[in-house]
């Protein structure tokens, strides 16, 4: 658990909050500045945390009152500068733990998320250092997702663009996978659609998108083709 003040630990559901209050506030392209985050509704955390929006507006209230977020009825909530550096610090915890898990100790690509959600509130910064390390400091999990730095600086980012906005022709490679759902996972791993992984975007139909990896040609579904953002390579793209 991280700590506000000496005196005032928190508890993990307060550090979740921060963590999906910073996830969503960003829009789905992962943390960036806090001034280019945005306000998130209620409902939004109710349904993220899988609560009801009562239980999620007396725990905003509780962070608001430690100086954490900033809240009000009914236009949402914004993280403090105290709270974001809280949930980068999660996060940073949550990825490296992740990219471990796969690296050092061979867990799918698909498995680490669970594993991740439970480990990132117990390890100690000298743990967390200690991966790191070994990790050779990591930019990104295997996700394609961006590790904050021990100062809790983020990665440069890129123009990435999720497939599903693509026009068609354009060249690029997998730069991020923003799904945890183990069953899509499976699923791109078979494709070979991992970060890093070289496709071209064929065209777009009403069922998805129709791309070619290597030799092989596959129509990934709607549902995928959003939650894959492509670093692209140069032609057309959605701006």
């Amino acid at each position: 658990m991280h700590k506000l003040t000496n005196r005032t630990p928190l508890s993990e559901a307060q550090e979740d909050y921060l963590k999906q209050v910073l996830l969503l506030g960003s829009g789905g392209e992962g943390p960036g500045r806090l001034e280019d985050t945005h306000p998130v509704s209620t409902q939004s955390l109710a349904d993220q945390m899988q609560v009801k929006p009562a239980s999620v507006t007396g725990m905003l209230k509780k962070l608001a009152a430690l100086g954490l977020v900033e809240y009000e009825a009914y236009r949402g909530v914004r993280l403090t500068e105290a709270g974001y550096r809280v949930a980068l610090e999660v996060l940073r915890h949550h990825r490296l733990i992740e990219a471990y898990l796969h690296e050092a100790l061979g867990y799918g690509w698909e498995e680490v998320h669970a594993e991740a959600e439970k480990l990132e509130h117990h390890i100690s910064e000298a743990f967390e250092e200690r991966i790191a390390e070994w990790l050779g400091h990591p930019s990104h999990d295997p996700h394609g997702d961006a590790i904050p730095s021990a100062t809790l600086e983020l990665p440069p980012t890129t123009p990435n663009r999720r497939l599903s906005a693509l026009e068609h022709g354009v060249r690029g490679l997998v730069a991020r996978v923003a799904t945890q759902d183990q069953d899509s996972l499976n699923l791109l791993a078979h494709l070979g659609l991992k970060p890093g992984a070289a496709l071209q975007l064929l065209e777009q139909v009403a069922e998805g998108s129709r791309i070619q990896v290597g030799k092989e040609r596959y129509l990934l579904p709607m549902s995928l083709a959003q939650v894959l953002w492509v670093h692209l390579e140069g032609g057309p793209h959605d701006g």
